[in-house]
């Protein structure tokens, strides 16, 4: 079977998107990331035909397994992007927790965590992001390139700008931790 005549494509196509969708939406449990990652498979194929080898296995597999795999990485960026979230919001909080809610946050409210905290609201938004998502999050600068929508390249100068700001900000002489 030929993957790069359109004619034989549409067939494929038209035989498998339903597969490749149900694989996908499994993972995701959302009909609408499902359909991007079919598109992302069968675009995939598209743009290198030469990439499945029949006598490795059957087509439908190998579309199959194509969507499974970009599925997970996708539900996994958003549990990474929920976690760096969530933990954004605690970092950069304007007011403090209260003790009583959030007794185990008491030992933590010592003057460095204080002054990080004011050296991270002093940033502009988009470095005071990258940092966080960076240190907190554990994200790559690939990764919040592609959760903010921008080059690889401005997110890695986002990040780079911000920790030079924040070294300003509070003295060469006192280490930043995480």
């Amino acid at each position: 079977m030929d993957l790069s005549d359109p004619t034989s494509f549409a067939r494929v196509y038209d035989e498998h998107q339903r597969g490749v969708h149900a694989a996908a939406y499994r993972i995701l449990g959302n009909a609408a990331q499902a359909q991007d990652v079919t598109q992302d498979v069968f675009l995939r194929v598209w743009r290198n035909p030469q990439k499945f080898d029949a006598r490795r296995g059957e087509l439908g597999s190998y579309l199959r397994l194509m969507a499974r795999s970009r599925a997970l990485d996708l539900w996994r960026e958003a549990q990474a992007a929920g976690r760096a979230g969530d933990k954004l919001k605690v970092v950069v909080a304007q007011e403090e927790p209260r003790p009583d809610e959030r007794p185990d946050h008491l030992a933590e409210q010592s003057s460095d965590r204080r002054t990080i905290r004011d050296a991270l609201r002093a940033l502009p938004d988009s470095q005071r992001e990258a940092i966080v998502l960076a240190y907190w999050g554990g994200l790559t600068a690939d990764e919040i390139a592609r959760r903010a929508g921008v080059p690889l390249g401005t997110a890695k100068s986002r990040i780079r700008l911000g920790l030079a700001r924040l070294r300003a900000e509070m003295g060469a002489e006192q280490p930043i931790a995480a």
